[in-house]
């Protein structure tokens, strides 16, 4: 009788102790089918983080550059009332198209920020502890210096601004500013103040420069969007409420502010398409630009951010799977150890009637084997609920602990899409805001998925589990004398 028939005999005869070895050996690949599934997910999760999150090179003004400048003017300068003031340089759209070819660049947003008075409207007005906002429009008080009632944002496309990608701010009638607005008078308006002025899509409203000619200039409304809640709780007691933002082409923008600032931008942020790519391209666009006069930032918080909480959970998986191999590996070889002690009598009978000692180790082997392709289809089975409860479990831990630890060490500016506007500038950035990165984090999730490789890979834990445990049991086997075991 051939071993591989023996091994079916003795697992279907001892169907008590085969049912409780399935158990064991399902338990085992179940918890390391959930590791190598949550180390799967992770590694997908990252490389779509990649795609999805995005880095960002910002192009603006070289503030510490100016700051210097101003610092070295105004010590040879012995009168307070002429002391020079901090210039900005804006920046050259012709610069930014240079970097905007630069291999890893995909899209970029021109952002030329200003304000005007309203002129056919009603501002918003704002009432706090520490007196009202400005209010502007008919009835009134329109300001008189260079900052407008109303702030103008100019952008390529609203749907590349933080606002809108962050799904802090959102279309809710009509549609936004695109690249198809460039050199019109098109014009997206919030919500509160649409519905103040009994405004929408297609009504014409006219606003007066604060500049230049200081004229006044008629705008078509193509869209209304609705500014997130955090948006006036982060303006300062002394801002213009957030609902007197609107979103125009850059072009108009630059319109408002002087005919000196045709072709030039506040800032331009480039998104780039291979996160880990961002430094080289921040280094390439560096040989482009006069960097006495322009500053290239970048932002990739979010995808490191992503890719930190990722690895973690990463981590964490290799781990399960090598301590569940370990343990499991010791577990079943202390099993086989006890079964091979109540079958010592079978293997004197086999070995006396001239049975090879490695066909009697492979019939255990055999028997094992036969016990792992039942538990590897439960594990298979189970393995998805466990992957799926564990990396829940793993990613709103990692995402708590990384969103406090962000919250605590963030800062006021940085490089990011706001980066380059000028410090009064009314729009939704500022300290308060929600970064990126914490809301890319909340979403992060893993889709668990068992595949054919998945099963593969986890029957190759399994033979090596069992063929480990087996060696390990088999010792005794190797040791033992057909006389002395019938003898006993």
């Amino acid at each position: 009788m051939n071993f591989c028939k023996r091994a079916w005999l003795n697992v279907w005869a001892k169907k008590g102790r085969s049912i409780l070895l399935i158990l064991v050996s399902a338990a085992i690949l179940m918890f390391v089918l959930a590791g190598l599934l949550i180390r799967s997910a992770a590694i997908k999760a990252t490389d779509q983080a990649k795609a999805d999150v995005g880095a960002t090179v910002t192009l603006s003004a070289n503030r510490q550059a100016a700051f210097k400048k101003m610092q070295s003017s105004s010590s040879s300068s012995s009168s307070k009332s002429s002391r020079p003031k901090m210039t900005l340089t804006p920046v050259k759209l012709s610069d930014a198209t240079k970097i905007a070819a630069l291999s890893n660049v995909g899209s970029y947003n021109v952002t030329s920020s200003t304000s005007v008075n309203a002129k056919s409207y009603d501002t918003v007005s704002t009432s706090t502890g520490m007196g009202s906002g400005n209010s502007g429009g008919p009835g009134g008080m329109k300001s008189t210096t260079s900052s407008g009632d109303t702030a103008i944002t100019g952008v390529s496309a609203t749907s590349l601004t933080s606002d809108f990608s962050d799904k802090q701010s959102k279309i809710v009638k009509g549609r936004g500013i695109t690249t198809a607005d460039k050199n019109t008078n098109h014009v997206v308006i919030e919500k509160d103040l649409a519905s103040q002025n009994d405004l929408s899509v297609g009504d014409t409203i006219k606003v007066k420069e604060t500049s230049g000619s200081k004229s006044t200039v008629s705008l078509k409304v193509v869209g209304i969007y609705k500014a997130s809640s955090t948006s006036a709780s982060s303006a300062g007691p002394m801002s213009t409420d957030p609902a007197n933002t609107m979103y125009t082409s850059y072009t108009l923008a630059n319109t408002f502010k002087g005919s000196k600032y045709q072709g030039t931008a506040d800032s331009v942020v480039f998104n780039v398409t291979t996160p880990s790519k961002v430094s080289s391209v921040k280094t390439a666009g560096k040989k482009l630009i006069n960097t006495s006069k322009y500053a290239l930032s970048t932002d990739d918080s979010s995808y490191q951010t992503v890719k930190s909480s990722m690895a973690s959970v990463e981590s964490f998986a290799n781990k399960i799977v090598w301590l569940v191999a370990i343990a499991g590996t010791i577990i079943l070889a202390l099993i086989v150890i006890l079964m091979i002690r109540e079958r010592r009598f079978e293997i004197g009978v086999l070995l006396s009637l001239g049975e090879a000692r490695w066909k009697i180790v492979a019939q255990f082997f055999t028997e094992m084997v036969m016990v792992l392709v039942v538990a590897l289809a439960i594990a298979g089975a189970g393995g998805k609920f466990v992957g799926n409860q564990l990396g829940s479990q793993l990613v709103s831990q990692t995402a708590t602990t990384t969103q406090t630890t962000s919250s605590s060490s963030n800062q006021p500016g940085g490089g990011g899409q706001n980066g380059g506007q000028p410090s009064g500038q009314m729009g939704h950035g500022g300290p308060g805001s929600t970064s990126s990165s914490s809301t890319q984090q909340a979403k992060t999730k893993l889709a668990i998925t068992v595949s054919a490789v998945d099963l593969a890979e986890l029957g190759g834990f399994g033979l090596a589990i069992t063929f480990l445990s087996i060696m390990i049991a088999s010792g005794g086997i190797l040791r033992l004398e057909p006389k002395k075991v019938l003898i006993s």
